[in-house]
């Protein structure tokens, strides 16, 4: 059974298979990188921050904990549904494109965990970050952690197998047109599946030249989850700040 679009994040990110492909995601250093950054960021308690393509919430969820007033939003009407149980008086989840302006300002807008770089025209990644610009108050900070396509280059594994709930997924990565890809193949309850995700190569560079173009000042880069430097050949993120 085929399940890819031409949008296949639509369909992917909205598949109950992702969820059980990554349910071993490390909610402690999730956690913990909110800790690091929201200290980094030094943003007063009741801050209001946008948690932009939040998936399930697991970090609108950190966030709110460490009293921030979140809103989450994500194009997966199953992802929300899913995190709206979570909801109370200072967090709240909508369903939302990220490549428009969500109509409201926040102190900060975090776009976390390589939730950027999907689309396949270029200008919908331009697009997110001029809605990110447009989201920020006066003086907000913006955040975008992301791969780092070099070390990902460098570091790339071509095929392997994980099996998770007795699910054997078979894995295949490569680096084609610009675009680091992943095959993702498996069988479950006598269907076969397959799910491609793609993700724009974007390097340091890029980010910094339609940052230039669109007025945006970088601020910093952090390189992992503990905000060190970024380092080229070695980090494994690039986390951005920048206003």
């Amino acid at each position: 059974m085929q399940k890819e679009t031409k949008k296949w994040y639509a369909s992917w990110f909205d598949s109950p298979y992702y969820h059980i492909l990554y349910k071993d995601r490390d909610d402690t250093e999730a956690g913990i990188f909110m800790k690091n950054l929201t200290s980094y960021l030094q943003l007063p308690k009741n801050a209001e921050i946008l948690d932009l393509a939040c998936g399930k919430g697991r970090h609108s969820v950190f966030l709110n904990e460490l009293g921030y007033r979140v809103t989450g939003v994500d194009l997966s009407p199953q992802s929300i549904a899913f995190a709206k149980q979570f909801e109370n008086d200072s967090l709240h989840f909508e369903e939302h494109d990220m490549t428009v302006p969500f109509p409201k300002k926040f102190d900060a807008v975090f776009n976390l965990f390589t939730s950027f770089g999907y689309f396949e025209n270029s200008e919908d990644n331009i697009n997110t970050i001029k809605s990110i610009k447009a989201e920020l108050k006066h003086n907000g900070l913006g955040v975008i952690d992301f791969l780092n396509a070099e070390f990902v280059k460098r570091n790339l594994v071509p095929s392997e197998i994980k099996i998770v709930d007795g699910i054997e997924f078979k894995i295949q990565r490569k680096i084609k047109d610009g675009f680091i890809i992943k095959n993702i193949s498996f069988n479950d309850k006598e269907h076969n599946y397959t799910f491609t995700e793609r993700v724009k190569a974007i390097e340091l560079e890029d980010f910094k030249n339609c940052f230039k173009s669109l007025g945006i000042e970088l601020l910093h880069c952090f390189g992992n989850y503990q905000l060190q430097e970024f380092k080229e050949a070695e980090s494994t993120r690039l986390i951005l700040i920048f206003k």
